[in-house]
């Protein structure tokens, strides 16, 4: 595997490790140092002409200036999106947007099988398994599973567990979901955030599409 496309690789990963803590837990003043008056959201760790990903970065590089007011708007908007106790606009999860399969299971039960064939078990257990925030961080262990093996039939296969998690259980409701966030966000951030987050999962589907290793 070239050493250019492990490390672009790992910096998608470095993304859905940010993009998902930020859907799963209230920002907090240390969160937008980091990310927004640090200014580490001008320099993503990853380049990509989906078109999705480059209006991503455009509105992730409007920095907060005030880090007071940035986190409260930040905190506002994450209650009135994501939050049970808040409107829950845009609830971040899979089986707010997809029926049950023809085998009579739920969304979520398809996914905590997932999650349990590689014995996996969700880092946020008061989470449920269809979060989104959650599928972002199993994505990222897939990969880095990807990334650890040497022999190729190994790589091809974990290629094709990455493709048919990412379409089955991203990509067939994170449109929608990105629409409710466009239209109720109040923040530039989280728009972009949650923009980025849908043009990771369809930059990672195309970069694992070839049927040749990595």
């Amino acid at each position: 595997m070239e050493y250019n496309r492990k490390n672009i690789l790992k910096g998608y990963n470095l993304l859905l490790y940010f993009a998902g803590s930020m859907i799963m837990s209230e920002p907090t003043d240390e969160c937008v140092v980091d990310f927004w008056t640090s200014g580490n959201l001008k320099r993503l760790p990853v380049s990509s002409s989906n078109p999705r990903f480059l209006k991503a970065a455009s509105l992730l590089r409007d920095t907060c200036t005030d880090n007071v007011k940035c986190r409260q708007m930040l905190a506002d908007d994450y209650f009135s999106l994501f939050s049970e106790s808040g409107s829950l606009f845009a609830p971040a999860r899979a089986s707010c947007y997809l029926a049950g399969r023809n085998n009579g299971s739920s969304v979520e039960k398809e996914i905590s099988g997932f999650y349990n064939s590689y014995g996996w078990q969700p880092i946020k257990p008061g989470k449920p398994a269809d979060h989104l925030g959650i599928e972002l961080l199993f994505i990222t262990n897939l990969v880095e599973k990807y990334l650890s093996f040497d022999d190729e039939p190994c790589c091809l296969e974990m290629k094709k567990e990455i493709r048919r998690f990412i379409n089955d259980y991203v990509l067939s409701w994170v449109s929608a979901w990105n629409e409710n966030v466009q239209k109720h966000a109040h923040t530039k951030c989280f728009k972009g955030i949650c923009t980025l987050i849908y043009a990771c999962a369809e930059d990672l589907y195309r970069m694992f599409s070839s049927g040749e290793a990595l």
